[in-house]
């Protein structure tokens, strides 16, 4: 069965610096992009970044632009979102998402939940004083 499993939150400084990883498991990486979404208390999942199955195009959020930095290794099945300079606002839950579908992440739309299949159950990322 299909599973992508997220780990790497936790309660981090203003200024400070996270990696998140996005774990792949009972399916073949290399055919799909995947996508990082964030939910904070009481608002709407937001796409924030996502890269295609080969990692040549990503998409950055404006709001996550030069902070943040997607990334992916197929061999260890694994995605990495990288996230420096760390604001309070970035707090919230973070999802990846895995889709087949070459639409379901695109440089100009960013992650599209229509053609994400296979969703993690997120991790917490908490910025904090």
């Amino acid at each position: 069965q299909a599973h992508v499993v997220e780990s790497g939150g936790g309660l981090v400084q203003p200024g400070g610096s996270l990696t998140l990883s996005c774990a792949a498991s009972g399916f073949t990486l290399d055919y799909y992009s995947v996508g990082w979404f964030r939910q904070a208390p009481g608002k709407e999942r937001e796409g924030v970044s996502c890269i295609s199955h080969s990692g040549v195009d990503t998409y950055y959020a404006d709001s996550v632009k030069d902070r943040f930095t997607v990334s992916r290794n197929n061999a260890k099945k694994m995605v990495y979102l990288q996230m420096n300079s760390l604001k309070p606002e970035d707090t919230g839950t973070y999802y990846c998402a895995a889709g087949q579908n070459w639409r379901s992440c695109t440089v100009l739309g960013g992650p599209n939940r229509a053609y994400l299949e296979i969703w993690g159950q997120g991790t917490l990322v908490n910025v904090s004083s």
